[in-house]
């Protein structure tokens, strides 16, 4: 039950012969209503002790989901936390950078070969073949990305629904696109990628990770490579061929 109440004068009055408005207060909480005699009492919305029990219950079990996650990441890390001289905060922010590089290598790599497999036009067999053979060595990137977030102590991609949690590369779904379209996105997709790989590398060059700078600098050269031959390729030529 409730232990006081207070009545608390809050001025002249507005309405009919009271003499001033109040509030009633029980167990410190206000409550709302009419107070017959010399006094309104100003309504108020009432927070009864079933409130804040709903209240604690719910902050009780946002801290056992934070609980139960802690004891999870915990359990992760005793079983795949791959031991190394970087601090925590390093192989978090590496680990994030390398997944979402390694979620746009997946994407890119599938849209290559998409475009491959469904090449078509009077410069068929040299942009078949080049795609090809871009789509294979944006491949070969995936493996050494992927080791490289587990050797400094993370974890990486589990499946096709992470990649396309964190992929920034768009896929294209369209049942046909025209041979020059094909070689202009893929040259922007290109340049994107190399954009992310100078931003990964700005991460790992913070916590001085050596190993996995070299790898993006070598990375990045490949990527203006393949840059470069699609940009050439889907240039028109002249009268003469040039």
């Amino acid at each position: 039950m409730f232990t006081a109440l207070t009545a608390v004068a809050r001025g002249p009055a507005a309405v009919g012969t009271a003499h001033g408005a109040c509030e009633i207060q029980m167990q410190g909480q206000p409550t709302k209503g009419f107070f017959e005699g010399p006094f309104v009492v100003t309504q108020r919305f009432f927070q009864g002790a079933g409130s804040d029990s709903k209240e604690d219950g719910m902050t009780k079990t946002a801290a056992k989901d934070t609980n139960v996650r802690s004891a999870k990441d915990a359990h992760v890390r005793e079983r795949l936390g791959t031991p190394t001289d970087l601090k925590v905060e390093a192989t978090r922010d590496i680990s994030a950078g390398l997944a979402g590089l390694l979620a746009d290598v997946f994407a890119l790599y599938l849209k290559t070969k998409n475009f491959h497999w469904h090449m078509s036009g009077p410069h068929f067999r040299d942009y078949h073949l080049l795609l090809d053979e871009q789509a294979d060595q944006i491949y070969a990137m995936t493996d050494p990305i992927a080791e490289r977030i587990r050797k400094v102590g993370g974890t990486t991609l589990r499946s096709i629904g992470h990649i396309a949690k964190l992929q920034r590369i768009k896929d294209n779904d369209a049942d046909y696109v025209d041979a020059q379209d094909m070689l202009a996105e893929l040259r922007e997709d290109n340049q994107s990628l190399a954009a992310r790989l100078r931003e990964v590398h700005d991460v790992v060059d913070e916590v001085r990770d050596i190993a996995t700078a070299s790898l993006i600098e070598n990375w990045i050269d490949e990527t203006e490579r393949r840059t470069w031959f699609l940009f050439e390729a889907s240039r028109h030529g002249d009268a003469t061929g040039h």
